[in-house]
């Protein structure tokens, strides 16, 4: 099996998600209780194979005269969604305003009537780390991957595809076969399967949310819930010591898009609107923005998108199969639902008569919680499990492990030789010298953006000025890239002055 991607792992849509790992309560507002439960089982399987890297987190949702059911009904709503997933995270509940007051003192609670607390689950890193943790298994299990690989033309003969790929960094045409193409190009779907001379019974309609990423608005680690004034639901999600504010949901026509200055008004004004903070958030506020689409699934009924009621349209995928031109294609979803769909793609290729070796054991997931034991355990005896200086005050084994499970035992090692390895790189960060070097050696970093903004969240919760300044960027681009270090500086930085997306946020990538 071999991945190739236009852009580096996850820089288009599944950089720009909220972090959040849940079955999609809202969905249950149209009836959609399938879907829902197909979430929900997909969240409580990654929850038990990712114990370190996703954490369920209570959502406190406030209601006030602009939501469009009350707090009973809503609450009623939580104990099926509760009872859908299986009961497996913990039990909600129906509370006062008076109650939510004492919960979480920054809600403004003067014109609410009541709320509920419910529960899913958060990345404690961000969502291209944990996409690229997938692409590192995947790779140990046997498969190739290669990132800013762009499959240029492709041809079918004889049952077999002959694709050529141009290697965006070296310039290099590179020529391939293949029995079969899997299209998980996400919002790109659609271009992909013409190039490949495909059609589906399926098309992606494009809705733009964006998220605001500011100065941490509360101290409590929940996700706030509210219905802004055009009833739609959006949050305020924690993020170390950042809050993230999001999401909009406007219908485009492209993929590509970019926060406007609406944008960012509309979810400031909700924030102050809500929320009883000293003072009122201001656009100079936001330390970082993130834009994306969601690729809604429709019926593609000829060419006219126009009659498609896309505020009706959930994150459910469709898996579609071509056995003519052996080409398996996916349309929509979500990052929770990524066993699903990896399991119904494997299935679909099987069925197009792909024999697919069986795994002795699972692919995904952390390492077995005894080989966490034995780690921690290492760190103890070798006095390397000391708190961390950062941003959230986690241990430094804690944080090696999480990132890198069983490697982490190398990293230590490395840092009991040499303590020198263990120092914080960029003031007010978890980041050590150790995982710069390690992510030069094995992560597949081609430009500073993929280590600053994907391998790490250090561009999401940082402002670009600091960063401009930061001696540490400075160390991390000479380390990653020699004498090509001011260059990527430059490059990163230039959409940050230009007024143009911030980086990522043009950048298209496709599987």
């Amino acid at each position: 099996m071999a991945l190739i991607d236009r852009g580096d792992f996850a820089s288009f849509t599944s950089q720009e998600s909220s972090n959040l790992v849940w079955g999609g309560f809202r969905y249950l507002e149209n009836y959609e209780f399938g879907l829902v439960r197909h979430l929900c089982m997909s969240r409580n399987r990654l929850l038990r194979a990712y114990p370190s890297n996703i954490a369920q987190i209570g959502f406190l949702a406030s209601f006030d005269q602009t939501a469009p059911f009350s707090p009973r009904l809503a609450g009623l709503g939580a104990f099926g969604y509760w009872a859908i997933g299986n009961f497996a995270t913990q039990r909600p509940r129906l509370l006062s305003a008076a109650q939510i007051n004492e919960l979480e003192p920054a809600v403004d609670i003067r014109s609410i009537s009541g709320g509920i607390e419910y529960f899913d689950a958060l990345l404690k890193d961000n969502d291209s780390r944990f996409v690229f943790s997938f692409i590192r298994s995947a790779i140990d299990a046997g498969a190739t991957a290669a990132n800013y690989v762009e499959m240029v033309s492709s041809h079918r003969a004889d049952g077999c595809w002959q694709l050529t790929c141009l290697d965006q960094v070296t310039g290099t045409t590179l020529r391939c076969g293949a029995r079969y193409v899997v299209n998980a190009a996400g919002p790109f779907v659609d271009g992909l399967n013409s190039a490949l001379d495909t059609r589906g019974r399926h098309r992606v309609v494009y809705s733009k949310g964006i998220h605001l990423v500011v100065p941490r608005l509360t101290e409590h680690q929940r996700v706030l819930a509210f219905f802004d004034e055009t009833e739609r639901l959006f949050y305020v999600i924690p993020m170390g010591d950042r809050s993230v504010v999001g999401t909009t949901d406007t219908r485009v026509d492209s993929p590509r898009t970019h926060v406007t200055a609406d944008d960012r008004d509309f979810l400031i004004r909700q924030i102050n609107r809500l929320l009883a903070l000293d003072t009122p958030l201001e656009a100079s506020d936001v330390i970082a923005e993130r834009c994306g689409v969601r690729p809604l699934v429709v019926a593609a009924d000829g060419d006219d998108m126009t009659s498609v009621d896309w505020t009706s349209l959930s994150r459910r995928h469709e898996i579609e199969a071509d056995r003519e031109r052996g080409v398996v294609s996916i349309y929509g979803g979500k990052l929770t639902d990524c066993l699903n769909v990896g399991e119904e793609v494997a299935a679909a290729v099987q069925q197009l008569g792909l024999r697919l070796d069986r795994q002795d054991s699972k692919w995904f997931g952390e390492d077995p919680p005894q080989v966490r034991h034995q780690f921690l355990r290492y760190a103890r005896l070798n006095g390397l499990d000391t708190p961390s200086h950062g941003a959230t005050g986690e241990p430094l084994a804690e944080r090696l492990w999480r990132r890198y499970g069983h490697r982490a035992f190398a990293l230590l090692e490395e840092i009991r030789l040499d303590p020198s390895l263990a120092r914080p790189v960029i003031d007010g960060h978890d980041l050590r010298l150790i995982e710069v070097h390690h992510a030069a050696r094995t992560e597949m970093v081609v430009h500073l953006e993929d280590f600053l903004r994907r391998r790490t969240d250090i561009g999401l919760v940082t402002s670009p000025e600091q960063l401009r300044t930061s001696p540490g960027v400075h160390d991390i681009a000479r380390l990653f890239f020699g004498d090509r270090a001011e260059t990527e500086i430059r490059n990163y930085f230039s959409p940050l002055t230009t007024g143009a997306p911030v980086p990522g946020g043009d950048r298209v990538g496709h599987g």
